[in-house]
This record gives structure tokens, sequence and C-alpha cells, in this order.
């Protein structure tokens, strides 16, 4: 097909094809082309939409598939995400569910919701759920094998070459969930935590040893030491507590550093029992060696400190400066590249030097996936970064080392060799240059007078490292807010069309607030409907498409029931079989996911997915606002090879648009036409939460 004729909105709005020919850019590396049924478009959506409405003008990609243990290749920002907490979405085998010594005093036990419920096995009974949806990408937790009081979320790794046996079961294993997933043409991104161990170590770099003494208070609580007897989850005592001996010793272990070993403190735990002296692994404690784990408790979170001391007691922070600790990490998290997983979500990504992602961890990366797949697919692996920044500023507090733009660049000058010294030097060159002096990019902007010129994206200087938007993300109580904030923002990251954008998550709502998100379900609507027009990836915390658990506290510990939680166990509506057609559309349901696919943000989210992946604009545009009056109004355009896609949206108010390509624009959704000759086009409010 040809060059496309143009088209922008009507009514509900539009979806153009111009009548020009545009200038051709070569195709980016490792993107395919798409032809499709569309050029310039403008999307129109409603939310609840009624049977029979028209998807005039939207045409999904060809299916993906790849080999066993191979990723799914293609630009991820062709993707949306769904984020799913394995032991909280599902359970498909009770036989590994597992309460832990928390079990009790939580609450879990009298709601019969132990903490690890959910599965592999349970997440890949409903892929066809997750495909309903549109999704094409999952972000799961950490998988690998935890080790703590209160663990089943992931992020406290104790032996990172293995998969937590309380994830798996027979016939589905880790490796079986990815080549399923990727048999539906779903991704599997894989949360990773470079940062910290568990507080009990990590098995194969050093684990500690704590002062126990079972007399009759702590009887109950350490196991008799077996000799080459090792810590299994599945392995659980009468109580149901996994095997601890290999924790605890009166003897002082040979070189321990840890001062009055076993000596009384004079205090007592919660339920009373006599504390003793190096019983509990702590940084300034003396029981872990300064070349794996740093020394200290943050002080100041803007502060250099933060990237080199703990930021709490379960989360034992690693000597990611040290080689040994660098080659650890590297070749655990290279094992799950050959199992074929599709990109990496990295946990406190903040708290690591820049330095050292830009020297070590990204290079390494890179250089693996090279190796496994040609440097062209190597580039399609998706990489993600928190770096937790929660203030409404463009920069942190003032502190770009703590900003998450900054992640997305190289270095701009050489530092010592030394890693932990170049550390130290970045983080003081950087803070003098300060916010004004850092690199600007154009990469996300459309181009020329009218703002109308896709232009080849420089990504020279890309770290490797997107980020998730945190500015959008403590923004989204309001969808102007988030929209404007984000625009604001978009010059000082490498590429914003890779962002990572959600309302909420397993942290935190907008605003840093405690709670997951309850802002209604016209205000859900609308900042969906911005998040899948505007740039970046479109991401989705579980259960969000009913409003599950709205205004529920996220995370409470221990201290309440994961019931009464946003991390609340979400398979009780997903009962029952569906069958899902192509990306966002059902064949068949039966039980309560029958119930659950009809609410009315599902079907939303369901007709969002099915225009974004049919218009390339929307997922790989960059965009411009020169032109355009209205809130929450913008045009995107893409243009690669034979494709030239170009978009004009507004979300819940009224926008005109001047200066736009002549041409039909015909309505995604109703098919309706509006021809432009003289350049303008206005649009009428489509109402909040529509487009």
């Amino acid at each position: 097909m040809g060059p496309w004729r143009v088209g922008p909105p009507a009514e509900e709005g539009c979806m153009a094809h111009p009548e020009r020919t545009t200038t051709r850019h070569h195709r980016p590396r490792g993107r395919p082309t798409r032809r499709l049924l569309l050029g310039l478009a403008l999307v129109g959506l409603l939310l609840g939409l009624l049977p029979g409405v028209s998807q005039a003008g939207v045409e999904d990609a060809a299916p993906r598939a790849a080999a066993p243990a191979t990723m799914l290749g293609g630009d991820p920002r062709e993707d949306s995400v769904y984020f799913a907490m394995t032991a909280r979405f599902n359970d498909g085998d009770t036989g590994n569910n597992r309460g832990g010594n928390q079990h009790e005093k939580s609450g879990n036990a009298a709601a019969q919701d132990p903490m690890f419920r959910g599965d592999f096995k349970g997440l890949a009974e409903k892929l066809d759920y997750i495909k309903a949806l549109g999704f094409s990408a999952i972000w799961i937790t950490p998988v690998v094998l935890n080790r703590s009081d209160y663990d089943y979320h992931g992020y406290h790794g104790y032996d990172f070459y293995k998969i937590d046996p309380r994830l798996e079961s027979d016939g589905v294993s880790y490796q079986q969930l990815i080549d399923r997933a990727h048999a539906e043409g779903i991704k599997i991104y894989q949360d990773v935590v470079y940062n910290h161990s568990s507080r009990w170590g990590a098995k194969g770099l050093f684990t500690p040893v704590g002062y126990g003494v079972r007399d009759e208070q702590w009887g109950d609580y350490y196991d008799e030491k077996v000799p080459g007897k090792e810590y299994d989850p599945l392995a659980e005592d009468a109580e149901g507590n996994p095997y601890n001996g290999d924790r605890w010793s009166t003897e002082e272990p040979a070189g321990n550093t840890c001062e009055d070993w076993g000596k009384p403190t004079g205090q007592t735990d919660p339920e009373g029992r006599k504390l003793y002296n190096c019983q509990w692994p702590s940084p300034t404690s003396g029981m872990f060696p300064a070349s794996t784990h740093h020394q200290c408790w943050i002080g100041n979170w803007e502060g250099e400190d933060s990237r080199s001391c703990w930021l709490h007691e379960d989360l034992a922070d690693l000597n990611t400066e040290n080689k040994a600790v660098q080659d650890h990490l590297i070749d655990a998290y290279n094992q799950y590249i050959d199992m074929g997983v599709d990109g990496f979500r990295i946990d406190t990504a903040v708290h690591i030097p820049r330095t050292t992602w830009n020297r070590r961890f990204l290079p390494a990366l890179h250089d693996k996936l090279v190796a496994k797949y040609g440097a062209e697919k190597a580039d399609d692996f998706y990489v993600f970064g928190e770096v937790a920044a929660f203030v409404n500023d463009k920069w942190n507090r003032g502190s770009v080392n703590h900003s998450a733009q900054f992640f997305t660049w190289k270095e701009r000058k050489e530092y010592s060799a030394d890693d932990a010294a170049a550390s130290l030097e970045m983080y003081e060159y950087e803070q003098a240059q300060g916010p004004s002096n850092q690199p600007t990019s154009t990469n996300a902007f459309l181009g020329g007078e009218d703002g109308n010129t896709y232009h080849t994206p420089d990504r020279s200087k890309f770290s490797g490292m997107n980020v998730i938007d945190m500015r959008m993300h403590m923004n989204f109580g309001d969808a102007s807010n988030a929209f404007h904030n984000g625009k604001d923002s978009d010059d000082s990251y490498n590429d914003a069309t890779y962002n990572t954008v959600y309302v909420d998550s397993h942290d935190y709502g907008p605003n840093k607030s405690s709670t997951r998100y309850a802002g209604g379900t016209d205000a859900w609507a609308e900042n969906m409907a911005l998040m899948w027009t505007f740039r970046g990836i479109p991401t989705l915390f579980y259960g969000s498409e009913i409003e599950f658990q709205k205004g529920q506290r996220i995370d409470c510990g221990p201290t309440c029931p994961l019931s009464t939680t946003g991390r609340a166990y979400f398979g009780d509506h997903l009962q029952g079989t569906v069958t899902a057609g192509d990306f966002g559309s059902v064949e068949g349901a039966t039980g309560k996911v029958a119930e659950t696919l009809e609410q009315p943000l599902v079907k939303h989210v369901q007709r969002l997915n099915q225009i974004r992946r049919a218009v390339p604009a929307l997922q790989k545009g960059q965009y411009a606002t020169q032109g355009v009056t209205g809130d929450m109004a913008f045009k995107r355009r893409y243009t690669s090879g034979s494709t030239d896609s170009f978009a004009l949206v507004t979300v819940s108010g009224t926008a005109t648009y001047t200066g736009v390509p002549n041409g039909k624009y015909t309505d995604a959704v109703t098919g309706d036409e509006k021809t432009v000759t003289d350049g303008n086009l206005s649009v009428p409010a489509p109402g909040k939460g529509n487009v």
C-alpha cells in the first residue's frame, strides 16, 4: 500500500488519511514496518460501547510467535502491559500455597488466604483473560527464591539462581509459563533486583549467621541445625514454617566482626522474648562483610548515601561497586535471558549509581542479548527502571542523581577506573551541573513549523535503561495534571515514548497515596484514555479493570490480612473459563470471569487496546501541541518505510486543530468522516473519560 491520505477527528474523534506525500525515513533498526488500513488517524472511543458499534478502520497486527526459550521481539511500544503480582493473582496449584511464620499474626489464616497463593500455573490458566483484555505483555513480580518472614512479593531475594518453588508446579515451571505466554503472543517482563538481597544474604555470595539459643523462649522458633540441610520453603515443619537451622548458631563464626556475640541486649522483641547481640542481621551489626554489602542506613533519601546504604532491615544493600557482586548478579540474570524473557523491570534502580548501571550492568545485559539474538533483536528487550521520585517537580528536589530521566542517559565524561570512586565523582559532578545543564532531547516531539513532521530519533546517547514515568504517576489523581506534568518533563528523557506509564501500583497510588486509586469509574476511564493515546507504554496494575480494592491500603505488611489490602487475592474474580479471540476480544466465557469481563472499564480498556494496536502513531509516534487548542489535546505521527500514521487526539474536552494536512478524517469507532480542505478541524467535547 502506498502513501496514505490524511485524517483526524469529528464528533467522537477521527482517524486521518491525508492527501500528501511524506518524506520517508529510514526504518529504525530492528523495528518491523507495518502496513495498516490506517494512515493518519484520530481515535474516537466511548466508555461502555454498545453492541454493534462499528470498528471502522481498525486492523490488528499479525500474531507473534517464538521458539521455546526465545523472546518474542518487536518494538516494546507496540505493547500494553498488565502488572500481576504472581502470588496474589490466581491460584492454579494449592499444593504450593504457603502462609509462613506470619500466617496467624497477619490474620491471613483467619481469612484462609496464605501469602503465597497464586502461582505460575494460575497465571498460565488466565493468559486468555489477559489477552481478552487486550494486553500483550505481562510484568510479573520477582521469581527468584526469596527468604524472609513475609516474602510473597518477591523482593527479598536469597538465591538469585533458583526459581522460588512456591511459584512452580508440575507441568508449569517458569520456563513453561514463558513459552505458553509466547505461544499466545504475550511477552513476559520479569521484575529483577540488583540493589539488595534479603536480610539473610545472597546464597553463593554471602549469607550471615545470627546468634541463636534454643531456650524456653526460642525453642519453637529456631530449628536444630542439621548438617548439610538447606533452606527449602516447601519443606515445612508441623507449624508450617520452613527449616531455618542454617541461619543460627550459638558458636561464633570464624572471622566474625559482630561485637558482643550472643550477649543479652537488655531488650525484648514484641512477643517478650529476650534479645541477644548479633541475633538479627543489620548494616551496622558487623554481620556482613563490606565487600558484599554496604554498612549503613540511609539518612538522606536525596543524598549520596541513598545509593550506598540500606533501605530497610529486610533489604540488605548489596555492594554493587564490587566486581564479585556484579558478576554474581550478571550471571544470575543472564540465565533468565536464556529462558526467553522479553524484558526486565528493575526494582530500586535509583539506589545504584548511574555509573555502575552504565559501566557494568547495562552493557553486560546488552552483550548477553546480542550474543543470543544478534544486535537488532537485542534492542527489542525492554528495560524499565524504578527511579522512585515522589515529588511533583521536574527534577527531584533539584537532585539530578535522584530523578527518573537522569538514568536514561549515558555518562558524558570519564571518571576513575574504580567503580566506588567513579560513583562519587559522577554524583558530585552532575549535582554541580544541576538541572539546567542536563542533556535534552527532541526524540518525543514532532518537528517542523507546524509540528507535523516525524523525524528519526537520536538514540546514540541512550543508556539502555528506560524508566517508569514517576511524574505522571504522581499526578494521576487528575488526568489533566498527569498530561501537563508529563509533557513538561519530556525534553529531559532520552526518549519519553518508551516511558512506562501507570496510575498506581503495588507500592503507591497517585501523589504517594498509600491506597489504591479510588477516583471513580469516569476518572479511571479518563486516565486510561490518556495513557493509551499519549506517548509512553500503558501499564495497568492487576484488578484495576474492575476497580479492585479501590481505596484500600496497598500494603501493611503482616500487621493486617492481605485480603483487606490492595494486594488482595484476585482469583475469586477469575473463576470460570474464558476463551480470547484476538487481543481485546472474547470468544466465550463462563462463571464469575464472564461477569468480570462485562464490567465497564473492561470494555473501555479492550477498545483502547484494539485501537492502539491498530494505529502505529499511538504506539510509537512523536507528538506536538502546536496548532492545537484544548486541555488534553495533541497530535501524534509515526513514519517508517511505507507506514505513515498520523493521529489527532482529544481526551474528554473540546479541541481545535489548525495547520493539519487536508484530507478525509475517519472516526475510529463510528466510521464518521470529515473532510478538511483548509487545514482546520474542530472537535466537540466527547465527555469525561472518552477520546
